[in-house]
């Protein structure tokens, strides 16, 4: 029996909440359990300069992740001048995933960034980051006047979810008490079309079967149909 009595394969009760500020194009509070994470969505009407050396320029999507100090105990530093490499890594991962459903083109010459501030930590931030970033970015573009009717930009929802092995089991969506203690720790990023858009699984204390990989990875499947149900449905709200 889980800590929270969840079934294996069961995710934590999640929240996601649009407008949730004033400013941003789209902005999101997602919640995973004891995990809150606000993401915004905001438009530039440029591209980065490399995009400008093309004689076409196309749009671009990316992410910034944090973790604001009190989102964990003891508090966090600030990071100010430099980031650390955990932080560089999770924000690409974050914009890698949502620019996988993103047709450029049809976007335009324009940036939408993604910030994903943590404001709880207990496990799956960077997942949670993914899934509550789609629906910010979907709500971004909502907001833009003149994209084309007849070329949507985004092709597919994404969603994001951890697994692993727990005392050999096999676990979804693993809180912080958990995944300190998992022997196998997995994020899978998938598209609403079942394609894989990153797959990052580590042997923390023990090696794993191909078995137990395709196990985790239908644990993942299942979590992640269940989140872009959620996600179309919070969408289809007005």
């Amino acid at each position: 029996m889980r800590h929270d009595n969840r079934q294996p394969d069961e995710l934590r009760p999640i929240e996601i909440i649009r407008n949730f500020t004033r400013t941003a194009a789209g902005s999101v509070l997602i919640k995973a359990g004891g995990t809150s994470v606000l993401c915004t969505a905001s438009v530039d009407e440029s591209v980065p300069p490399w995009k400008m050396r093309d004689e076409n320029p196309t749009g671009w999507v990316t992410a910034e992740y944090s973790m604001l100090p009190g989102s964990t105990s003891p508090r966090k530093h600030r990071e100010r001048s430099k980031i650390d490499g955990r932080t560089s890594e999770i924000q690409r991962l974050i914009g890698r995933s949502l620019r996988s459903v993103i047709d450029f083109e049809a976007l335009g010459p324009r940036t939408i960034t993604i910030d994903c501030d943590v404001l709880e930590a207990d496990g799956g931030t960077r997942t949670a980051s993914i899934t509550g970033g789609y629906v910010a970015l979907v709500d971004a573009l909502r907001s833009i006047d003149g994209l084309s009717k007849d070329r949507p930009v985004i092709r597919a929802n994404v969603a994001a979810i951890s697994v692993g092995i727990v005392n050999g089991e096999v676990l979804l969506d693993l809180p912080y008490v958990e995944d300190v203690a998992a022997e196998v720790d997995m994020n899978v990023v998938m598209t609403s079309e079942g394609e894989y858009v990153e797959v990052q699984g580590t042997a923390e204390s023990r090696t794993f079967s191909r078995d137990l990989l395709n196990r985790q990875l239908d644990f993942a499947e299942k979590g992640i149909r269940e989140l872009i149900a959620l996600q179309n449905a919070v969408l289809g709200a007005s």
